[in-house]
Protein backbone atom coordinates (compact mmCIF):
# COMPACT_ATOMS: atom_id res chain seq x y z
CA UNK A 1 0.00 0.00 0.00
CA UNK A 2 1.11 3.32 -0.70
CA UNK A 3 1.47 5.89 1.75
CA UNK A 4 2.79 9.70 2.66
CA UNK A 5 3.36 10.39 6.08
CA UNK A 6 3.66 13.58 7.18
CA UNK A 7 5.72 15.28 10.23
CA UNK A 8 7.81 18.55 10.66
CA UNK A 9 4.83 20.98 11.32
CA UNK A 10 4.65 23.52 14.20
CA UNK A 11 4.44 26.95 15.62
CA UNK A 12 6.97 29.37 14.58
CA UNK A 13 7.77 33.41 14.73
CA UNK A 14 7.29 35.86 11.71
CA UNK A 15 10.48 35.33 9.54
CA UNK A 16 11.91 32.01 10.88
CA UNK A 17 11.70 29.01 8.95
CA UNK A 18 10.38 25.38 9.00
CA UNK A 19 10.92 22.30 7.07
CA UNK A 20 8.13 19.98 6.70
CA UNK A 21 8.94 16.25 5.62
CA UNK A 22 6.99 13.19 4.16
CA UNK A 23 8.03 9.53 4.38
CA UNK A 24 6.71 7.32 1.05
CA UNK A 25 6.33 3.78 1.43
CA UNK A 26 5.29 1.60 -1.53
CA UNK A 27 6.55 3.63 -4.20
CA UNK A 28 9.30 5.49 -4.69
CA UNK A 29 9.00 9.81 -4.36
CA UNK A 30 12.36 10.08 -6.99
CA UNK A 31 9.41 8.33 -10.10
CA UNK A 32 6.49 10.44 -8.92
CA UNK A 33 5.43 14.23 -9.20
CA UNK A 34 5.54 15.82 -5.83
CA UNK A 35 3.93 18.58 -4.34
CA UNK A 36 2.44 20.01 -1.41
CA UNK A 37 -0.63 21.88 -0.84
CA UNK A 38 -2.03 24.54 2.11
CA UNK A 39 -5.50 24.90 3.42
CA UNK A 40 -6.93 27.43 5.62
CA UNK A 41 -9.91 27.07 7.22
CA UNK A 42 -13.08 29.09 5.12
CA UNK A 43 -10.49 28.50 1.55
CA UNK A 44 -9.83 26.14 -0.56
CA UNK A 45 -6.75 24.67 -0.93
CA UNK A 46 -4.12 26.47 -2.47
CA UNK A 47 -1.20 24.60 -4.50
CA UNK A 48 2.52 25.78 -3.38
CA UNK A 49 4.66 23.90 -5.13
CA UNK A 50 5.79 20.86 -7.58
CA UNK A 51 8.32 18.69 -8.55
CA UNK A 52 8.72 16.20 -11.45
CA UNK A 53 11.47 14.26 -12.68
CA UNK A 54 13.05 14.64 -9.57
CA UNK A 55 14.39 17.96 -10.70
CA UNK A 56 11.77 20.00 -12.07
CA UNK A 57 10.35 22.34 -9.75
CA UNK A 58 7.62 24.79 -9.90
CA UNK A 59 6.03 27.68 -7.10
CA UNK A 60 3.21 29.80 -6.15
CA UNK A 61 4.13 33.02 -6.66
CA UNK A 62 3.21 33.53 -3.05
CA UNK A 63 6.20 31.56 -1.82
CA UNK A 64 8.59 31.66 -4.59
CA UNK A 65 12.37 32.49 -3.29
CA UNK A 66 11.19 31.38 0.31
CA UNK A 67 10.17 27.81 -0.28
CA UNK A 68 12.16 24.99 -1.29
CA UNK A 69 10.64 21.59 -2.47
CA UNK A 70 13.25 18.82 -2.86
CA UNK A 71 13.79 15.09 -1.97
CA UNK A 72 15.72 12.65 -0.59
CA UNK A 73 15.80 9.56 -2.76
CA UNK A 74 17.75 7.53 -0.40
CA UNK A 75 15.90 7.98 2.39
CA UNK A 76 12.07 8.17 0.11
CA UNK A 77 11.39 11.39 1.46
CA UNK A 78 10.30 14.82 0.14
CA UNK A 79 10.33 17.98 1.75
CA UNK A 80 9.62 21.61 1.57
CA UNK A 81 11.96 23.65 3.23
CA UNK A 82 9.92 27.05 4.42
CA UNK A 83 12.12 30.14 5.41
CA UNK A 84 10.78 33.78 5.70
CA UNK A 85 7.67 32.54 6.95
CA UNK A 86 4.88 35.43 7.67
CA UNK A 87 1.54 35.32 9.02
CA UNK A 88 -0.27 34.30 5.78
CA UNK A 89 1.70 31.35 5.64
CA UNK A 90 -0.38 29.65 8.63
CA UNK A 91 -2.26 26.65 7.16
CA UNK A 92 -2.43 22.67 6.87
CA UNK A 93 0.14 21.87 4.96
CA UNK A 94 -0.52 18.66 2.59
CA UNK A 95 2.28 16.64 0.45
CA UNK A 96 0.87 14.33 -2.44
CA UNK A 97 2.21 12.58 -5.16
CA UNK A 98 1.08 11.04 -8.31
CA UNK A 99 2.58 9.18 -11.35
CA UNK A 100 2.57 10.37 -14.74
CA UNK A 101 1.44 14.01 -14.23
CA UNK A 102 3.87 17.09 -13.43
CA UNK A 103 1.76 17.59 -10.49
CA UNK A 104 -0.36 16.11 -8.37
CA UNK A 105 -3.71 16.81 -9.23
CA UNK A 106 -6.18 14.07 -9.56
CA UNK A 107 -7.74 11.58 -7.13
CA UNK A 108 -5.79 8.88 -7.84
CA UNK A 109 -3.12 11.22 -6.12
CA UNK A 110 -1.11 9.79 -2.83
CA UNK A 111 -1.63 12.28 -0.24
CA UNK A 112 -0.28 12.39 3.51
CA UNK A 113 -2.35 13.55 6.62
CA UNK A 114 -1.37 17.17 7.01
CA UNK A 115 0.82 18.75 8.99
CA UNK A 116 -0.15 22.19 10.90
CA UNK A 117 2.34 25.31 10.34
CA UNK A 118 1.50 28.37 12.88
CA UNK A 119 3.26 31.46 11.65
CA UNK A 120 2.49 33.94 15.23
CA UNK A 121 4.25 36.28 17.27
Amino acid sequence: QSQLVASGGGLVQPGGSLTLSCAASGFGVDHYAIGWFRQVPGKEREWISCMHSSVSTTYADSVKGRFTIFIDDAKNVMYLRMNDLNLEDTGLYYCAAEFGLPCPASAAAIWGQGSQVTVSS
